[in-house]
């Protein structure tokens, strides 16, 4: 009986469509950790507390605030004082309702510093309450436990 010799050029595969698929995944989860790191504030450091839990899933219509220690809020690019923010709740209750929803749909997201005087987290929720938001939530970061 005489040996079969195997082609080495017949084992090899074509690497092209498995080079392609890498770089499309590589694109995907670039694209997806910019969108994650939209509710991040570099100026924001918030509090630890032992008692925070991650929330049961995410919000629906989510508005997120930032509320810096002197006071300042950012909302994506915007900034403004507790005073100030009725304009920019404004025309988030005017998306809201071109997706025929109201301000007691939106849910509103408290970033806020952990030198920043609760008063003025208060004042904030005060505010949001007046233009008819119900739903809040605020931020800590949630301490390890050893």
């Amino acid at each position: 009986m005489g040996r079969r010799k195997f082609s080495t050029k017949a084992a090899e595969g074509d690497m092209t469509p498995m080079i392609d698929m890498v770089f499309q995944l590589i694109a995907f989860f670039m694209v997806l950790i910019n969108f994650s790191q939209d509710d991040q504030n570099a100026k924001i450091t918030l509090p630890t507390s032992e008692l925070a839990k991650p929330s049961e899933g995410p919000a629906e219509f989510p508005i997120v605030m930032h509320l810096d220690k002197d006071g300042t809020i950012y909302m994506g690019a915007n900034t403004a004082s507790v005073d100030s923010i009725r304009p920019l709740l404004s025309t988030e209750i005017a998306v809201l309702v071109s997706q025929e929803k109201s301000a007691a749909d939106g849910n509103i997201i408290i970033r806020a510093h952990k030198d920043a005087p609760g008063g003025k987290v208060q004042d904030l929720i005060n505010k949001c309450q007046d233009l008819g938001f119900e739903k809040f939530a605020l931020r800590v970061k949630e301490e390890e436990s050893p």
